[in-house]
């Protein structure tokens, strides 16, 4: 995302808590700083990317942190996924400060994001949203505003249950067929041609035909937002019963030392479960 930015003609200054990748980006052009507040000071519009909510709470209100080097003006963009709730907790005291924060995940996996075609999906004030557009146009093709702050977050949630659900379908679906003795290859491309053809499908491919799932998107990392998604739903009162069990399909990927896995690999535990091997 952030070489995508740089190849659209942004000038970047970058902090990151692993330096390689900072020093990936320097190399690209952009320009280091040693904090979150360091980054505020030079820069007019700000994004940030952080694995979960108490990273994106501490990278923003915590010691040296945005909160610390806010001025008014100030674009702040989280594309992080995390509670909708936490995001709205972030807005409103950089709100104080006079900073106008957009939350803005996103979706597409490590190819979308390599290739500028994610989906971003945005919670916010519609006049921010409209200034920041040509920065998200940089890293994304399908780009919506949903809402108020929180919106985005919302959104993701339930992109997420939609992708983990699929991924065990898929899972399930293609042991059947590989106990029944057919091939996988051909049972994928049969698949992809009539309705069950899907996004998933044809980005996961390659792993399931090679039975190997090196990351695009973690277990570790979806087992975070199918925690996520369940402390929504009960906070709004919405029973997620299918969503609970492929959750807890995800907690025993972990248990068995997966969770470095790329997220289509839900596949080997129901292999495991049925006798198969990959």
């Amino acid at each position: 995302m952030a070489k995508n930015l740089l190849k659209a003609g942004y000038p970047l200054v970058v902090h990151n808590r692993s330096r390689q990748v900072v020093d990936e980006l320097v190399g690209a052009g952009a320009k280091a700083a040693a904090s979150p507040r360091e980054v505020v000071g030079q820069c007019e519009i700000l994004i940030t990317m952080l694995p979960n909510s108490p990273d994106v709470e501490l990278v923003t209100l915590g010691k040296d942190g945005i909160i610390e080097g806010a001025r008014p003006g100030l674009l702040f963009a989280d594309m992080s996924t995390i509670s909708p709730i936490v995001s709205q907790k972030v807005g409103k005291a950089l709100e104080a400060r006079g900073v106008a924060m957009l939350d803005a995940p996103v979706s597409g996996g490590e190819k979308g994001a390599i290739d500028g075609a994610l989906s971003i999906m945005v919670g916010g004030d519609r006049a921010v949203f409209d200034r920041l557009l040509p920065v998200f146009q940089a890293m994304g093709k399908t780009i919506t505003h949903l809402g108020p702050l929180g919106f985005g977050g919302f959104t993701k949630l339930a992109n997420q249950i939609i992708v983990a659900l699929n991924l065990t379908a898929l899972g399930e679906a293609l042991t059947l067929a590989r106990k029944a003795g057919l091939d996988r290859e051909l049972t994928l491309k049969a698949l992809a041609g009539g309705l069950a053809g899907s996004r998933c499908l044809d980005q996961k491919t390659p792993n399931y035909v090679a039975g190997t799932y090196h990351p695009g998107f973690k277990i570790d990392l979806h087992y975070k937002d199918l925690g996520l998604i369940m402390e929504s739903a009960r906070a709004l009162g919405v029973p997620l019963p299918t969503t609970a069990v492929v959750q807890e399909l995800f907690n025993a990927l972990r248990v068995k030392g997966r969770g470095s896995l790329d997220h289509s690999a839900v596949i080997t535990l129901l292999e495991d479960l049925a006798g198969v091997s990959a």
